[in-house]
């Protein structure tokens, strides 16, 4: 038992020691995704997820720093040191593990199909075929799409981001997108461009495809800043800054999974 002790009080001495040698701590993020990351009128950054690396970054006494990068070049600028890990609403999936190592879960959030209203459409192939489907490069949406719905003949169109999608879904150019219930909850639906769509059908939780959740990306061989992370977050939980800013942001239970 003391041996034990022993070991996880040296784990936590590590963690601290290499905190206090750390003076800053980048995160690779793509702010076209509110509410978890976008920009504000003025160009500086805001979200849950921005809120929630500053507070990590408080947590350790370290400075944070944003470096701004497209989503479908994030894992390999991650891998070419850019910055020390990804905090930009990145899902746990099998397939990004064997690239990249994660924190613990940062949240948890379904995705749905977005569509007009009463339009029929669910995430059901048999009622999206002749439809055509905006999804954003690099994510776990397009992913599913492509693999499942493109191969039943329904269009799938790519586009460099979510925010690029919804004035063409707006216009009619597309007859849905696939997203991040939360995301689109919070951000698209209530705009004044949104009030004429609405989730169809279910939203979709599957670890398959969706992963378990969305952590923060680091390098696998980076145990330094993975431990350094997870200290912080739980810390966070224990203080109790991670309710408070999650409930800043949203109205429901982003941290755990539904039964």
């Amino acid at each position: 038992m003391k041996k034990i002790a022993l070991t996880v009080l040296l784990a936590l001495s590590t963690v601290s020691l290499a905190a206090s040698a750390e003076t800053q701590l980048r995160f690779g993020v793509d702010p076209t995704f509110p509410p978890f990351e976008s920009k504000a009128a003025d160009g500086s950054l805001q979200g849950f997820d921005i809120d929630m690396g500053n507070a990590i970054c408080q947590q350790l006494q370290v400075k944070c720093v944003w470096v701004q990068t497209g989503y479908d070049g994030i894992i390999p600028a991650l891998k070419a040191r850019k910055f020390d890990a990804i905090l930009s609403a990145m899902s746990m999936t099998d397939k990004r593990r064997e690239q990249v190592a994660f924190s613990d879960r940062l949240y948890i959030t379904p995705s749905a199909l977005i569509t007009r209203k009463n339009s029929g459409l669910s995430p059901d192939i048999a009622t999206l075929q002749g439809k055509v489907i905006g999804v954003a490069q690099g994510t776990t949406q397009e992913s599913y799409a492509q693999s499942l719905w493109a191969p039943k003949g329904i269009q799938v169109v790519s586009y460099p981001n979510q925010e690029e999608i919804y004035p063409d879904l707006a216009s009619g150019r597309v007859d849905a997108t696939f997203t991040n219930a939360a995301s689109a909850a919070t951000g698209f639906l209530k705009s004044p461009q949104g009030q004429d769509f609405a989730i169809s059908g279910k939203a979709l939780y599957d670890d398959k495809w969706f992963g378990e959740g969305v952590g923060i990306g680091l390098r696998k061989d980076d145990e330094q800043h993975r431990q350094m992370i997870n200290s912080a977050l739980a810390e966070l939980h224990k203080n109790g800054t991670y309710d408070k800013l999650a409930k800043k942001y949203f109205s429901f239970d982003i941290y755990r999974k539904p039964e």
